[in-house]
């Protein structure tokens, strides 16, 4: 395996981590009142779940298409950006900062991701 395709590998298992698992080993309480307290529905974290779950699996699994990959990279692009903004206007922008975290990372992922298929 090559350097890139090591980098790309090890960033985004990362990325997906940073993504994905707060929302296991967060308090429960915590989860609920913060989407109360952004104006949520009570179902959204159970959304965000799903699709966080179905979007790491998507970028993960090598077999899948790219195309699907890249919606997988967009939709956690927005979701992050999002969150941030949202963190910002009610908590602060300490709490609105946090999101720009996995961001950065998942931009990273991408770059690889693009470099490793579409040049040849």
């Amino acid at each position: 395996m090559n350097k890139e395709k090591k980098i790309y590998r090890t960033v985004t298992i990362i990325a997906m981590a940073l993504i994905v698992l707060p929302s296991y080993f967060a308090p429960r309480e915590y989860l609920e009142e913060t989407i109360r307290r952004m104006e949520f529905p009570s179902y959204f974290g159970l959304e965000l779940d799903i699709l966080k779950i179905v979007g790491a699996v998507i970028i993960l699994i090598p077999a899948i298409p790219i195309m699907f990959k890249e919606w997988s990279y967009v939709g956690f692009g927005i979701l992050l950006l999002s969150a941030s903004l949202a963190h910002f206007l009610i908590d602060g922008w300490i709490k609105g900062i946090a999101p720009l975290v996995p961001f950065a990372i998942l931009a990273v992922s991408y770059y690889y991701f693009r470099k490793l298929n579409y040049t040849k």
